[in-house]
């Protein structure tokens, strides 16, 4: 199976939500009237559209209800629209790189790193792992059976330990084996505690003054099954750690695929990958209009 029809059967859930019951509106909708509109807001807003980006979306196509004639062409202006949303990903990383992973307890955040480490690590480069979340030791252990998995070099304290020591020993040991990414683990206690942030901005820090000519980037990884939820988490996440591109997580098992739209909107930071899976190479790279053509297909 292709990525496209992998993407498209990964979507499934949020393609009923919105695609198949948008043909169910307009299915009897001869002329697109306020009718039309109510019905359509209220379902971007049932797939987690989000209420400010929907309302922009319905706002646009007003202006633009002179242009459509008949409910397909409806369709396609929303497809359009929804495209212009999305920032581009841009996945552009300068070697030696080191990349800081934030997000909650749950979303998938070493399990991500792990599938990361194999991506990069398939295209010929050397990649060490730092066990920085010292807070919860099944973290550290699932990090170190990743890179047994992978066959990549991970970097260790025991539980409780300082997270930034644990990345200064992870620098020290890239630059001494000439390592091309250190993929760092970070703790994912609740997000709306100050010392989780602090901690968050010593990370970067210590990043800055150990290895000042390493390319720094900061992902953040966000479940799309908590819809709305998550984009709580990435603005709260924003304020202490100016992060490069999302990872969205288990888009094949939600019907909320749609907060990925609400995420380019309102955040203005790309989805770099997406999760459509559980296998180590479910891990693939976002591209906003094959997404977009996956939901309405």
């Amino acid at each position: 199976m292709g990525f496209f029809d992998r993407l498209k059967q990964g979507l499934s859930k949020t393609r009923e939500s919105l695609n198949e019951k948008l043909d169910s509106i307009l299915k009897f909708t001869k002329t697109i009237d306020e009718e039309t509109f109510e019905e359509l807001e209220e379902l971007l807003i049932s797939a987690d559209v989000g209420v400010n980006t929907t309302l922009e979306l319905i706002e646009r196509l007003r202006n633009k209800s002179q242009k459509i004639k008949n409910p397909d062409e409806l369709k396609v202006i929303l497809k359009e629209e929804i495209i212009s949303l999305f920032p581009k990903e841009n996945i552009s990383l300068d070697f030696p790189t080191i990349m800081l992973v934030v997000g909650v307890n749950g979303v998938g955040k070493t399990t991500s790193i792990g599938k990361l480490a194999n991506k990069y690590k398939n295209q010929g480069k050397k990649i060490i792992l730092a066990a920085g979340d010292t807070f919860r030791a099944a973290a550290i252990d699932q990090l170190e059976i990743w890179g047994q998995n992978v066959g990549v070099d991970v970097i260790k304290h025991q539980e409780g330990a300082d997270p930034a020591s644990v990345l200064f020993d992870a620098l020290q040991a890239g630059k001494a084996r000439k390592a091309d990414m250190i993929i760092c683990d970070t703790a994912g206690r609740l997000h709306t505690k100050k010392n989780l942030m602090e901690e968050l901005k010593k990370l970067y820090r210590v990043c800055q003054k150990e290895y000042p000519e390493a390319n720094i980037t900061s992902l953040m990884v966000l479940d799309a099954t908590t819809g709305q939820n998550a984009l709580i988490q990435a603005k709260m996440f924003k304020e202490a750690v100016d992060f490069s591109g999302i990872i969205l997580t288990k888009l094949d098992g939600t019907a909320k695929g749609g907060i990925a739209i609400a995420i380019a909107s309102e955040l203005g930071i790309p989805v770099w990958y997406i999760g459509i899976g559980e296998g180590i190479n479910d891990l693939q790279e976002f591209n906003h209009q094959d997404f977009v053509e996956a939901i309405f297909a």
